[in-house]
């Protein structure tokens, strides 16, 4: 797989080795779902397209401090303003961030390639579980890749846990986030004329 920040297809595999079963529960229960919003700080998105809204996601310092430092930092300055949901996947998740390749207006070819020009960032693992609308960072297949993009479960996914980062959860805004665009399944979920960040803003 070529995307240098995407979710490895090694997720998209261990998705299909859990069989049909658990894709029918996730899809009629959503699985448990993580709202409580903690300290903060809060990473406050507003979104256009299909999904038209806000969405607030509470991060983990505590859990993640160097990815929410970078997310926040990212944040801060702008770069993530107008960045489209690239990848998105039924029943699994919605992936932006690419604050190079992925901006609305320009070439989107690439998008889900890209990376800030901050470093790349050593992985966080934790025990937190990937539930509905928990927030991870997106890598390549090295676990220390991690650098701007980042995804929002749909239903849970316990194959990610231990093997991703997981850096907040949907405390807002979690119908919005059910409502963006959705990519072609055939093309591992890239999405035509996809949904878009057109803010995001940090809140205590």
């Amino acid at each position: 797989m070529s995307e240098n920040q995407a979710i490895v297809t090694g997720g998209l595999a261990a998705l299909g080795a859990i069989g049909l079963a658990f894709f029918i529960y996730t899809q009629s229960t959503g699985g448990a779902m993580a709202s409580d919003d903690g300290p903060g700080p809060n990473l406050v998105i507003d979104v256009a397209g299909e999904a038209d809204g806000k969405i607030v996601i509470d991060l983990f310092p505590d859990v993640a401090p160097k990815h929410v430092a970078q997310i926040v930092s990212l944040a801060n300055s702008g770069a993530y303003n107008n960045v489209v949901f690239h990848r998105v996947i039924d029943g699994f998740m919605a992936q932006t961030g690419d604050v190079q390749y992925g901006k609305m207006g320009d070439d989107l070819s690439r998008a889900g390639q890209g990376a800030s020009d901050l470093p790349n960032i050593p992985a966080e693992f934790s025990e937190k579980p990937f539930l509905r609308g928990v927030v991870g960072m997106a890598r390549s297949s090295d676990p220390d890749s991690a650098n701007s993009q980042f995804f929002i479960m749909f239903a849970a996914g316990e194959f990610l846990n231990g093997e991703y980062t997981v850096v907040g959860h949907v405390v807002e805004g979690m119908e919005v986030v059910d409502k963006i665009k959705r990519g072609n399944a055939d093309l591992n979920g890239v999405v035509e004329d996809p949904d878009l960040m057109t803010a995001v803003a940090v809140a205590p």
